[in-house]
């Protein structure tokens, strides 16, 4: 929506946010998903490719509009700009033009008025919008401040001064808005990943803000995590907020966006309507490296897998299609942890030359029982059996490979190359040439000589993966790997998955991309039957329209 559309508005309907022109550097490579830059200085002459490049965009009031592009596109970076992160915490050079809620964050603001002021300095601009923009960022757990739900809710109030019988009121409030009531009073950290992101979405309106900014806010949720955060957009529209979301998955919500905004390389690469993207084909959004607006044909593949465990009867054949001897087999299996979490396991055989999918809602004890298979966690009790034999954590961590969920928790080294050197003979010419072959395959080569923090997160996911594929392991376990890719690196990641199962490995994938459950995997172990304790029990949501998967 451009300016000449604006013109002659009522005040009401005019843009809440308009960019223009807007480009913005990262300093020192600073484009990072895991905390502010490093205080400073901005230099003078940018070290790093620009993340936006002359950005124009008008958002009205009440609208949800969608972000979209392949990873790395710079979508990342407008929300931030939108919140003020930009250039408030990552430092940089910010050129042209931004207001938002009437803030100036950069340059002469574009306006109606010849007396408008000029933009405010990153501390003051960032401060004036925490009242003004409400962030939910992809992890929750980086965007909280307390241990405690009721207190995290109750926070931006207490830091705005709010007197206290307001503050007990306005919890209450929200909670009752947005159903998370059954959520206060716990401990934030014992919430599985879907009701985390929904008290984080609870506590980003808490002072009422006029617009609601989320970056890739699906990225670890299940089905019925993804139908609630669609209820609660639903719920902001209805209000009139504002709501932007940066997405790659965007089936979730397609009843619910007015526009879709389509970023490449920095810059606006179109804008569209929602019948407009609706109509187009599905050969042409994955030619912008997009997923499907709905997953019905992709879920219908799905149902057709061999399926062990999961609350109805087993689909297809439960046992696997490879002849081989099991790698990996558990007997009676009970996962979880003391006095918090315990988790029958259905038995089940992980053989050489195949992909399984772990399947499950969010707090089902997926992540649980895979620590368990790779001995990181001793079972609670029952058997698993290596290689025929009971084994101990020990040997089971002497054969497996875990790429986890936060993979910032596994990159210890200075660089991209180290990362995949470590342990490794460096003077030896073929383990070089194996890992710069492994960078290349996960498109990694262009920032081998970079630090592994310094990366988006759809970077540091396949650095993770890259180790996991230097390690030449037999057990190779993946926690959510898809996690915010795109259509193409979430192609790439299955295609390598095959691979390694051709080659001999035993791939055993904990995810809640159904694309890459039905595009890739052999059978599915589904968790969503009855446990012992442990998960919230949830529906699953819908798609919207047919697509390919």
């Amino acid at each position: 929506m451009n300016d000449r559309m604006t013109a002659g508005l009522p005040a009401g309907e005019r843009p809440i946010i308009r960019l223009a022109d807007l480009s913005f550097r990262y300093a020192q490579d600073d484009a990072r998903d895991d905390g502010p830059a490093a205080a400073g200085d901005t230099p003078t002459v940018p070290t790093v490719p620009s993340a936006l490049r002359r950005v124009s965009l008008t958002v009205r009031p009440g609208e949800v509009v969608m972000l979209c592009g392949r990873s790395g596109c710079g979508k990342t970076t407008v929300t931030r700009v939108l919140n003020g992160l930009v250039p408030g915490f990552f430092a940089g050079d910010l050129a042209g033009s931004a207001t938002v809620c009437g803030v100036p964050i950069a340059g002469s603001p574009v306006s109606d008025s010849a007396d408008s002021p000029t933009a405010l300095q990153p501390d003051e601009a960032i401060n004036a919008l925490v009242p003004l923009v409400g962030s939910v960022f992809q992890n929750p757990k980086t965007q909280y401040f307390n241990a405690d739900t009721t207190s995290e809710l109750a926070f931006p109030c207490e830091n705005s001064g709010m007197e206290s019988a307001g503050i007990g009121r306005r919890v209450a409030d929200v909670a009752r808005r947005f159903g998370v009531e059954h959520l206060l009073g716990r401990s934030a950290f014992a919430l599985s990943g879907g009701e985390k992101q929904r008290l984080a979405v609870a506590a980003a309106t808490m002072l009422g803000p006029r617009v609601v900014v989320m970056d890739e806010p699906t990225g670890n949720l299940d089905q019925a995590a993804m139908r609630d955060l669609h209820d609660m957009v639903t719920a902001l529209r209805a209000d009139g907020t504002t709501v932007v979301i940066a997405e790659h998955r965007l089936a979730w919500c397609a009843d619910l966006v007015d526009r879709y905004v389509l970023v490449d390389d920095g810059a606006i690469a179109g804008e569209y309507t929602a019948a407009e993207f609706a109509a187009m084909h599905a050969d042409r959004l994955a030619s912008w490296g997009l997923r499907p607006l709905d997953l019905t044909a992709c879920r219908a593949a799905l149902a057709r897998l061999p399926r062990v465990g999961g609350d109805g009867p087993a689909t297809g054949s439960a046992a696997s299609p490879s002849a081989a001897r099991p790698l990996v087999e558990t007997r009676g299996l009970s996962v979880g942890y003391r006095r918090a979490f315990t988790r029958a396991i259905p038995d089940v055989a992980l053989h050489p030359g195949e992909i399984v999918a772990l399947m499950g809602r969010n707090g089902a004890g997926k992540s649980t029982l895979v620590r368990t298979l790779c001995g990181l966690i001793r079972p609670r009790s029952g058997q698993i059996l290596l290689r025929g034999v009971p084994a101990k954590p020990a040997a089971l961590t002497r054969a497996g490979f875990l790429v986890m969920q936060d993979v910032n928790y596994q990159l210890f080294a200075d660089g991209v190359r180290e990362e995949l050197l470590l342990g490794e003979d460096e003077s030896d010419a073929a383990t070089l040439a194996r890992a710069d072959a492994i960078l290349d395959a996960l498109d990694l080569t262009e920032v081998a000589d970079r630090h592994p923090m310094s990366l988006s997160g759809g970077q540091k996911q396949r650095l993770a993966i890259a180790s996991a594929l230097m390690c030449d392991k037999d057990l190779l376990v993946f926690d959510e790997p898809t996690s915010g890719l795109d259509l193409q690196h979430m192609m790439q990641v299955g295609a390598l998955l095959r691979r390694l199962a051709d080659d001999g490995k035993t791939v055993l994938v904990v995810t809640h991309d159904e694309e890459l459950a039905a595009g890739w995997c052999d059978r599915i172990l589904d968790l969503d039957g009855d446990a012992d304790a442990g998960s919230d029990g949830e529906s699953p949501a819908s798609g919207a329209s047919e697509s390919a998967c």
